[in-house]
C-alpha cells in the first residue's frame, strides 16, 4: 500500500509519501527542492554517481513512521544538502525548511 499525505510545518506544506513493503517500510517526505528519507537513501549513491543531478537529500535510520523521520536527526546527508546548512545530525523537519 501506498499513502500520500500532506505536512504543513511553518505554514509550509511538504509531501509525505509511505510505502508498505514485505517486511519494511519506505518513509520520505519531500519539497520542491528536496526530501528526506529513511535507511533506505543511499547518500553515497547520490553523491557519487548522480553527483552531476545536485540532489539535496538527508537519510534518517531507525524510523518507523513519518512523525518519527520529521524528529529524527539525519545520519547522513547529500554534499547539495550540505551547501543549504543541513548536516549530520539536523532534525528532519529542520532540514526540511532548508530545503524551501
Amino acid at each position: 500500500m501506498i499513502t500520500l499525505a500532506p505536512i504543513i510545518i511553518e505554514g509550509h506544506t511538504f509531501n509525505a509519501v509511505t510505502v508498505l513493503l514485505p517486511k519494511t517500510t519506505l518513509l520520505t517526505i519531500s519539497s520542491d527542492k528536496g526530501y528526506i528519507m529513511c535507511g533506505a537513501l543511499d547518500v553515497g549513491l547520490l553523491n557519487d554517481k548522480l553527483a552531476d543531478r545536485q540532489i539535496i537529500a538527508g537519510r534518517a535510520v531507525g524510523v518507523r513512521t513519518i512523525e518519527q523521520l520529521l524528529e529524527a536527526p539525519l545520519e547522513s546527508v547529500t554534499l547539495e544538502a550540505e551547501k543549504r546548512g543541513i548536516f549530520k545530525g539536523t532534525i528532519g523537519k529542520d532540514a526540511l525548511l532548508k530545503m524551501l
